[in-house]
């Protein structure tokens, strides 16, 4: 279960919550969890994950990050990418599903992945790789880039809440 987000989410932050229960949930449900590694809400993911008692792989990128020296504490197996583009194939062949939570420029090249994957699966006729991106402003990301290049709109679950998006996720039942 692949996590994507914000490495400037807050500790006590609404976002954070938010990020260490939907890694707890996810652990719980017997998912192992992979996010990139560093802090904020991938710290979040995985430290819900972790006392939750499930695997957290962290996938770092110390020569794209210089200034992250290490994996965050909650981290069981960090693994190293050599390029941004190599850390989210990585984090997608490790996965079964994505979620997007709030985040920035990163966060939405993990999104816009996973939704061309999906693009790609679709138009093959295979089944769909189950993908939640959470927040108003994904659902803005996903209005323009299904009006300007014909995104298929149903190939990402667009939830309104994290809850709801993990929800989602482990009711499609594909892992």
């Amino acid at each position: 279960m692949a996590v994507f987000g914000s490495s400037q989410t807050e500790p006590d932050s609404p976002d954070w919550d938010d990020a260490e229960r939907a890694g707890r949930t996810f652990a719980l449900a017997g998912l192992d969890v992979v996010t990139g590694g560093y802090g904020g809400t991938m710290e979040a993911v995985s430290r819900g994950a972790a006392q939750a008692g499930g695997h957290v792989v962290g996938i770092i990128a110390p020569d794209l990050f210089p200034t992250r020296s290490a994996a965050n504490p909650w981290v069981a197996e960090a693994i190293e990418a050599s390029s941004l583009a190599g850390r989210i194939d990585l984090m997608m062949e490790m996965s079964a599903a994505t979620l997007a939570l709030p985040g920035s420029i990163g966060t939405a090249a993990e999104l816009i992945i996973s939704w061309n994957i999906n693009h790609i699966v679709r138009r093959h006729g295979l089944p769909t790789y189950p993908s939640a991106a959470v927040g108003n402003e994904w659902k803005e990301v996903g209005r323009a880039l299904i009006d300007l290049v014909g995104a298929g709109k149903d190939d990402i679950h667009w939830a309104e809440s994290a809850d709801e998006g993990v929800s989602w996720i482990l009711q499609t039942g594909r892992f």
